[in-house]
């Protein structure tokens, strides 16, 4: 399920702002969400289809991904985002308010019933507490179910609406909410990608929140604003310190003298294979995001 592709900076887009989403052709981010649940009112939802579609059909973006979230399962536009967005032919499908497995399984259904051959992937809302409760087996159905699992991305701010949890204070009683859905990120090896900053003008308080994303062990941050996506491709981006010393550990290792050792003396420092795959690991993260983006 892993994707190699970098996400550091998501960006959400509203799907029924012409203005915005030409902006955003432009706009260096990793990926793209044009939002067609949040960010659009009732009474424009068929509108905000038509205008993605458009936008899908004339231009190209800088972005690597084009992600579009849909309206959940069981509301009176869900039938009409699902097909709308398959015929747009993004990179994934971002389904909101998943609660359990079978919510993956109905989705699964829905997409069969398009009758069209497809294989669009699934991004999945991690925003209730039944999601994660569920995480787990939320992920481990979707092969069965014939769906590609892209990326989990976190809702904490309907998060903390539905549990009354503050998001204040560095998120300190959020943290074994949002550990816990890394780790379950991890063990499935599937892409995860942190909440947003709603305070888009305070940079400093962003930066704050990013650098805690990166070392929770987040992919990225889903953003709310174009000015959010510098800061976060810095934040997410392996520092030159970091590119460097991987490399020397790569060479390391490379050594005929080395080829069969689990552990070495590296500059007065112990180094084992598991450090040889972090920085492998870590420069093929980095060719990743040097690689130059396909503009679709």
């Amino acid at each position: 399920m892993e994707n190699c592709l970098p996400r550091r900076s998501v960006l959400y887009v509203p799907g029924v702002n012409t203005r915005a989403i030409e902006k955003a052709r432009a706009i260096a981010c990793d990926v793209i969400i044009f939002d067609w649940e949040d960010a659009v009112a009732p009474s424009m939802k068929s509108a905000a289809r038509k205008t993605v579609a458009d936008a899908f059909g004339t231009g190209t973006f800088l972005a690597r991904e084009k992600i579009i979230r849909i309206n959940s399962l069981g509301t009176r536009e869900f039938e009409a985002d699902l097909q709308a967005a398959v015929a747009c032919g993004p990179d994934a499908i971002l389904l909101p308010k998943v609660n359990s497995a079978h919510d993956i399984q109905r989705y699964a259904y829905a997409r069969r019933q398009l009758k069209r051959e497809d294989n669009t992937a699934l991004w999945i809302m991690v925003e209730t507490a039944a999601a994660i409760s569920n995480l787990n087996s939320i992920i481990e159905v979707a092969p069965g179910a014939g769906i590609k699992l892209g990326c989990l991305v976190l809702g904490t701010n309907d998060l903390a609406k539905e549990t009354g949890v503050s998001t204040a204070n560095g998120r300190q009683y959020f943290i074994p909410w949002l550990m816990s859905i890394v780790l379950t990120a991890r063990m499935n090896n599937v892409t995860v990608v942190d909440g947003v900053w709603n305070d888009f003008r305070n940079t400093e308080g962003f930066d704050t929140e990013a650098r805690q994303s990166l070392e929770m062990g987040f992919d990225g941050k889903t953003l709310i604003h174009p000015l959010q996506v510098a800061p976060a491709n810095a934040v997410f981006t392996p520092s030159d310190e970091a590119v460097a010393d991987a490399k020397k550990i790569i060479a390391a290792f490379d050594r005929p003298e080395y080829a069969t050792a689990g552990v070495i003396d590296l500059d007065g420092r112990m180094v084992e294979r598991l450090h040889l795959e972090q920085a492998q690991r870590l420069i093929a993260r980095m060719e990743a995001i040097t690689t130059q983006p396909q503009t679709a």
